[in-house]
């Protein structure tokens, strides 16, 4: 059959996801990130919930807390108690209807309740399963329990972060949970669509410590191929110079040249074109030996500019370099808001916030209209009765028994 021809550049199109439905049973930021990625590319997603509340959302005694608006926005809600045999059976009736089923659970929880991957593909072989663990659904280390610094910690992320002379450090940001969510999802999209040709679903795993490990390059590339220690260098490579962070007038900015060309440009940006006779500074190796040296020239040129400043300059003269700014200033980063990366909503619990769309863009296609994150069991009737077809009785009787 040939493909429909593609509709003329800059006509709306369907949110390509549109008719997928998933089921999200994560907890944390893992899975939940996924099926978030999912739902803002149209898909509708299922939160499925314990019936106290998923762990984020517990911090809060069952209401929603700021990470569980973040990543819960545009999913429908529903509770369902999978120790309970009645609460299997649903989730084996949801699945009969869905296309995805997320779970960031430990290895063998979901198979020791009769509901993991084998016994669910029963229901419906057309089912993507997505996994994502710490360590995998094998290997030695499967049953260790992972959050995110854990990983960090044995995935050597911790081992490289910090300042040379001072203890390992775990990075700020949440980078393992979501770096796997990233992965799930896309491990999830690839089987989508072998499943258009094949009719198949399948099993989709996704190890957090697997998903770390591309992201230490520049520290293996050191390690292996230039023959340095993998250390911990602060705000600074280790291989490439100038790349730190240095002081401006209001504050920090970071600057780095990773090419010749790029140092000869800041030279000029600087005022300073002369120092690239200077053998201190004549190519990347003598500025490494020259650390210090190299350094102090560019912070002596920084240090009499405004963060702002240096970033309009490094723009304008292709320079790599930006403010270093505080969370409050991203969460307000006009740049984007206007790209609807961000947007403000009034939350009837936590008031006014600022909520994460996805990064993902689909060109010819807007966003899915926003719905703010629901409450707990929002949605228990809508697809209990009106998608499962339980009368209001059934219901009552599962909400009297702890099911839902």
């Amino acid at each position: 059959m040939a493909a429909a021809p593609d509709p003329a550049p800059g006509r709306a199109r369907a949110a390509p996801l549109l008719g997928i439905v998933a089921l999200d049973l994560g907890r944390y930021y893992q899975a939940p990130y996924a099926g978030l990625l999912m739902a803002n590319a149209g898909a509708d997603v299922i939160k499925v919930e314990a019936v106290g509340g998923e762990p984020m959302r517990s911090r809060r005694n069952s209401g929603n807390s700021y990470a569980s608006v973040m990543l819960n926005s545009n999913k429908r809600d529903i509770t369902l108690n999978l120790k309970h045999a009645r609460g299997r059976d649903l989730l084996r009736e949801l699945v009969k209807r869905a296309d995805v089923l997320l779970e960031n659970f430990a290895p063998g929880v979901m198979d020791r309740m009769g509901i993991g991957y084998a016994a669910l593909r029963e229901q419906n072989p057309r089912l993507v399963y997505g996994s994502g663990t710490g360590f995998g659904l094998s290997g030695p280390d499967r049953d260790g329990l992972a959050l995110d610094p854990v990983i960090q910690a044995h995935a050597g992320v911790a081992a490289v972060t910090g300042a040379a002379d001072g203890p390992p450090f775990k990075a700020g940001p949440a980078i393992a949970d979501f770096l796997s969510g990233t992965h799930l999802y896309a491990g999830v999209m690839t089987a989508l669509f072998e499943r258009e040709r094949t009719g198949l679903g399948r099993l989709v795993e996704v190890a957090m410590q697997e998903t770390i490990y591309p992201t230490l390059a520049s520290n293996l590339a050191a390690m292996h191929y230039q023959g340095l220690a993998a250390t911990r260098t602060g705000n600074r490579h280790g291989t490439v110079a100038p790349y730190n962070l240095y002081r401006a007038r209001d504050g920090h900015v970071a600057v780095l040249c990773t090419t010749e060309e790029q140092w000869h440009k800041l030279l000029l940006a600087m005022g300073k074109p002369e120092l690239q006779h200077d053998p201190r500074f004549a190519n990347n190796k003598a500025r490494l030996q020259n650390l210090q040296d190299t350094d102090a020239a560019v912070e002596a040129w920084t240090s009499e500019l405004t963060r702002a400043d240096v970033f309009e300059i490094a723009k304008r003269a292709g320079i790599p370099a930006a403010a270093v700014r505080e969370l409050d200033e991203v969460m307000r980063d006009p740049h984007m808001h206007q790209r609807g990366m961000l947007m403000w909503i009034e939350h009837p619990e936590l008031g006014k916030m600022v909520v994460p769309r996805s990064p993902i863009r689909y060109q010819d296609s807007a966003f899915p209209e926003f719905r703010v994150a629901a409450e707990l069991g929002e949605h228990n009737r809508q697809i209990y009765c009106d998608w499962l077809g339980l009368d209001e009785s059934e219901l009552d009787q599962l909400r009297a028994d702890g099911t839902i």
